[in-house]
């Protein structure tokens, strides 16, 4: 079929198919239908889009580039779970590798559930390896939310089956004798960070789901152990659950209270 016998839903298909050529591309665009402007039109808009996205991606894998250069291995680590006042701290560690194109990619505090939920195992299946690493609550009361982060990154590092030569770690630093480099909103920087906060994110996610199952009341399965409305009421009703951080001050008035 020549060109100009196309309609204007067949010109829709080839350029979202990409299934065109440069000249094909000009040929249209000095077609004086509206229709296929329009599809032209949108058509480069949607290029832009995946332009600007594959720039900030490249922007984000600097940090891993640089290590890549010096023929390192390198892990991104993150941790979720400070703030609530229920359940484990959980981290992930995630090694890439320059294959890795997942443009989506991003702090997972950016994404959708369901957009968090899609990367899962795309991530899983992209990268050269990742682990995961859990604290308990109790662990947490004992020595903190800060020091139990802390120690469930270095857990996620040590789960790893491939041995790094460097970490990049969004916002502190954890006790392992390799280098590291604290990047502060990392997630926000770093693609192997960003990852690595999507799995965890995930990953708490489903455990405190469980959770839910075991201890109904405080919903869990909604709100991951932040403190809603609906978490604080269950508190008021009854009391803490066995996986209540203690220690953390809206917990410690409903202990003293039941």
């Amino acid at each position: 079929m020549t060109l100009n016998k196309l309609t204007i839903n067949q010109i829709k298909t080839k350029l979202a198919d990409g299934e065109f050529s440069k000249a094909d591309l000009e040929f249209w665009r000095d077609d004086t239908r509206q229709g296929v402007q329009t599809a032209i039109t949108q058509f480069e808009r949607r290029i832009e889009k995946q332009q600007a996205k594959q720039i900030a991606f490249n922007q984000r894998l600097e940090f891993e580039q640089t290590a890549w250069h010096s023929n390192m291995i390198v892990a991104g680590i993150d941790e979720v779970g400070r703030g609530p006042l229920a359940g484990p701290v959980v981290a992930a560690a995630v090694v890439l590798d320059q294959s890795f194109d997942l443009l989506a990619v991003h702090d997972s505090k950016q994404l959708s559930l369901k957009m968090r939920q899609n990367l899962d195992q795309a991530i899983k299946q992209s990268v050269v390896d990742y682990a995961f690493g859990v604290v308990s609550v109790e662990v947490i009361d004992e020595v903190n939310i800060y020091e139990a982060s802390r120690i469930a990154m270095k857990q996620a590092v040590e789960g790893l089956a491939v041995e790094v030569d460097q970490l990049l770690i969004d916002a502190m630093t954890i006790d392992l004798p390799l280098p590291q480099e604290k990047l502060i909103k990392g997630d926000d920087r770093s693609i192997s960070i960003g990852a690595a906060s999507i799995l965890a994110k995930n990953y708490r996610d489903q455990l405190m789901a469980d959770y839910a199952e075991l201890y109904p009341g405080y919903g869990f399965e909604k709100n991951a152990g932040y403190g809603t409305k609906e978490h604080l009421a269950g508190l008021a009703k009854y009391g803490p659950s066995p996986i209540h951080r203690r220690t953390f001050a809206p917990v410690k008035k409903y202990l003293s209270a039941n």
